[in-house]
This record gives C-alpha cells, sequence and structure tokens, in this order.
C-alpha cells in the first residue's frame, strides 16, 4: 500500500520535472530552436492542430527558424499562429515557406527571460513540494490508525524527503543550464 504511495509521488515528481523541462525548452535562448514553436496551434481543415504535422520546422543557422508547410495553402494560418504564440518572432513568407528571423536578445531581455524561467523553476518545485505534502499525509493517517508502526512512518517521510530532494535538485540544476545558456552570448 505504502510502496504504491512512493512510487505514485515518483511517477508524479517526475511528471513535474517534464513539465518544467517542456516549459524551458520552450524559452528563447538567442539562438534558434524549433523547441520555441512546439506550442503552435494551427487552425487548418476545420480543427487545430499542432504546427509539427503540417509543417516541418528547421533551423538552417543560430538566426533563423524556417517553417515549410505541407500544403503552402496553409501559410496565412500558421503566421497566425505563431504570432498568437507571442513569442517575439515576426513571421514572414514568400508563398512558398515562413521565415522567422531570430534577432540576438539585449542584456535586458536576457535578464527577463531568466526571470520567467526561475518562475517555471519554481511553480516546478511548489509542485514537487505539494506532492510530498500530499503522501506525507497519507502516511501520517497510517499511523494513527495503527496500521503502520511510527518508526516505519519515520523512514517513509525520510524516503519521501530524499526523493522530493532529488527531483527539487534536478529542477536547479535544468535552471542552472538554461541560465548559463540564456546569458551566454
Amino acid at each position: 500500500m505504502l510502496e504504491e504511495l512512493i512510487t505514485k509521488a515518483k511517477t508524479q515528481m517526475d511528471q513535474s520535472i517534464a513539465g518544467v523541462e517542456r516549459e524551458l525548452g520552450n524559452l528563447r535562448t538567442g539562438r534558434a530552436s524549433a523547441s520555441v514553436l512546439d506550442g503552435a496551434q494551427v487552425e487548418a481543415y476545420g480543427s487545430r492542430m499542432p504546427l509539427n504535422q503540417l509543417a516541418t520546422v528547421s533551423t538552417p543557422d543560430a538566426s533563423l527558424i524556417i517553417v515549410q508547410p505541407f500544403d503552402p495553402g496553409q501559410i496565412a494560418a500558421i503566421e497566425r499562429a505563431i504570432q498568437a504564440l507571442n513569442i517575439g518572432l515576426t513571421p514572414s513568407n514568400d508563398g512558398k515557406i515562413v521565415r522567422l528571423p531570430v534577432p540576438p536578445l539585449t542584456e535586458e531581455t536576457r535578464k527577463e527571460i531568466v526571470k520567467k524561467a526561475a518562475q517555471i523553476a519554481e511553480k516546478g518545485k511548489i509542485s514537487i513540494r505539494g506532492i510530498r505534502r500530499q503522501i506525507n499525509d497519507e502516511i501520517k493517517k497510517h499511523e494513527k490508525d495503527h496500521d503502520l508502526p511510527e518508526d516505519e512512518g519515520r523512514r517513509r517521510h525520510g524516503d519521501v524527503q530524499k526523493r522530493t530532494d532529488e527531483h527539487v535538485k534536478t529542477i536547479n540544476d535544468m535552471l542552472a543550464k538554461k541560465e548559463e545558456e540564456i546569458m551566454r552570448v
């Protein structure tokens, strides 16, 4: 029973880390990255579709993202979807492909992006701590109901705290790596 709870907690914590990793990957770093367009949903063929199902996204160099639609008739919809992302890139097209020039980031912009990265990381850490609290409450409930000896409960609390610390450290490491990437000129 408690093993299942702890396994569930680890899975939820891993999902929190994956979410933080995904959000950090979407932040601009001053270099062209196709991942900044991952959240783009294009209104096409009567429904909303992910951009990567309608076009090929590539980065031929560090300052340009190219989106090549499979159907050139969807270029206007693709441009609208990219603008709706509000990532600070202005799309332009030649009728066949959409170009997104990536301007170099100013020092001020870099600092703003680092702040946003820190907020994303903090949100992930709060999520992990919430999972820890839920599991610890379950363990306390089992101790109170005398389903679990007190020393076993203490050991379980220690296991949960250890996993929490590992996951928080992983997020801190991801944030430090992202900060370094953003601040690199």
